[in-house]
């Protein structure tokens, strides 16, 4: 059943719902929830992987601040939770601007109301595979400026796009006109040429017709020409740790499902 006020279809599961399902969040519904507790049942601990992947996307954020950039692009942001990016960067730089960008209505409506007493960061509904509807976008033309340095982001999202819709293009179409100074984020599932991972990918493509775990190789594809900096292509848990975030001793296998890196645009 689709809400005509919203467009927001409860009968389909999102990408976006299912995420704020495992992540603890209130805003999904049964069929989101039917594929969250796949995860949750049949995969014990496959939960590490979401949270993995949000605490690396804390710290990146903050080192692009730090290396910086004062304005981001979230593709493929998902709903909003603790530690929003636009919450971090502006810890750590106030004047920091950011733009979410999904396709997800919900994301849209939930996004507005957050965000509706800060002009220094706004949402925009847009597909991910269209790169230059986002560019052109109302909100990101109000807010970006593209001769000056900025961080794109894309976190937990390139693995929703098959191989036909071609990810590694879609971060070189950014990466070819974006200013020099620019950093591009990734994180991404990695296959583990292993039972979790073959469960997992079935899974997510037999109820959402997509989700692709990557090889090491793949992945650093997607940086293309880009300068990759240190410690490069890493597990999540281990990408540039903080202790706060408690990760000690070695990884469990689901935590060596999600990889990361950041990359600079010279």
């Amino acid at each position: 059943m689709t809400d005509e006020s919203s467009g927001i279809d409860r009968s389909k599961p999102s990408i976006a719902r299912v995420y704020d399902y495992l992540l603890g969040g209130k805003d999904n519904f049964p069929v989101d929830r039917e594929i969250g507790d796949f995860f949750l049942r049949d995969l014990p601990g496959s939960v590490a992987i979401a949270f993995a992947n949000r605490r690396a996307l804390v710290r990146a954020v903050g080192a692009m601040a730090d290396d910086g950039i004062r304005q981001f692009i979230d593709m493929g942001s998902g709903l909003p939770t603790a530690d929003n990016v636009h919450q971090v960067a502006q810890r750590h730089a106030p004047d920091a601007h950011v733009v979410y960008v999904d396709n997800d209505p919900m994301v849209l409506a939930h996004g507005r109301a957050l965000l509706a007493t800060d002009d220094r960061t706004a949402v925009a509904q847009a597909d991910l595979r269209a790169p230059e509807t986002i560019r052109q976008h109302p909100e990101v033309r109000r807010l970006i400026d593209f001769d000056r340095p900025v961080g794109v982001l894309f976190s937990a999202v390139l693995h929703h796009l098959n191989d036909d819709e071609r990810p590694a293009d879609v971060v070189r179409w950014w990466a070819d006109r974006v200013a020099p100074g620019s950093l591009v984020y990734v994180s991404h599932f990695r296959s583990g040429a292993n039972e979790e991972t073959r469960l997992a990918e079935q899974k997510l493509q037999g109820s959402l017709g997509r989700g692709r775990w990557r090889t090491d190789e793949e992945l650093l594809g997607l940086f293309g020409g880009l300068e990759l900096l240190e410690p490069g292509l890493e597990f999540c848990s281990s990408w540039r740790p903080d202790p706060r975030d408690g990760v000690t001793g070695d990884l469990t296998v689901w935590e060596r499902l999600i990889s990361c890196g950041l990359a600079r645009r010279n």
